[in-house]
């Protein structure tokens, strides 16, 4: 079976992949992940993730390499991770009571060919008060987290609806990435031999 890179220290990202059967190498990269002057979000998003899969196979140029990034967004606004406490109440404010968008983009690399592919959801939480930012923010929870918060954890209790895919509001929607990676000939493991 064909290795799998994953251009990402990202452990929601490993343990999705792991999931649904791949067994992939964590191989991060350091980019630059300044937003670039008036740019769209999802434009954005696609630019980092083509910029990780970029940046993996220079140093791989044969090997099979997946590359993802996320950004939460609302009145066009991206959230990011939150640089710390002030940060991540700004955003939590921001998003609480209202719908926001989600958007992850994927890129699968090998041998200078490239697929890739946008997953975009809505999402809507619920107000928080001063008091549960401060107490979620303690828990370390988002710290590491686009839009300061995850929906598979402690965040989930703030959500109160969602429009799109839930593994890809964690950071990496797993049927695009199963139908990306079997345009590589590398299906999920378990429909190996299938045709």
């Amino acid at each position: 079976m064909t290795t799998l890179f994953l251009a990402s220290a990202s452990p929601r990202r490993l343990a999705l992949l792991r999931q649904i059967g791949y067994s992939p190498l964590p191989v991060p990269t350091a980019i630059d992940e300044t937003p670039l002057p008036g740019e769209d979000p999802a434009a954005q998003e696609m630019r980092l993730a083509m910029a990780k899969a970029a940046a993996a196979a220079r140093e791989r140029p044969a090997a099979l390499i997946l590359a993802a990034d996320t950004i939460v967004s609302v009145d066009g606004q991206a959230f990011g991770k939150p640089r710390d406490f002030p940060s991540a109440q700004e955003m939590l404010e921001a998003l609480g009571g209202r719908w926001h968008t989600v958007h992850t983009a994927v890129v699968v690399t090998r041998s200078g060919r490239n697929a890739q592919c946008l997953s975009t959801s809505r999402v809507q939480m619920r107000r928080l008060d001063a008091r549960e930012i401060a107490a979620y923010w303690a828990s370390g929870e988002p710290a590491d987290k686009a839009g300061a918060y995850a929906i598979q954890g402690l965040g989930a209790l703030f959500i109160t609806a969602l429009e799109g895919s839930y593994s890809g509001v964690m950071g990496l929607p797993l049927f695009e990435t199963g139908q990306l990676l079997g345009t590589f000939g590398c299906p999920p493991p378990f429909l190996h031999g299938l045709s």
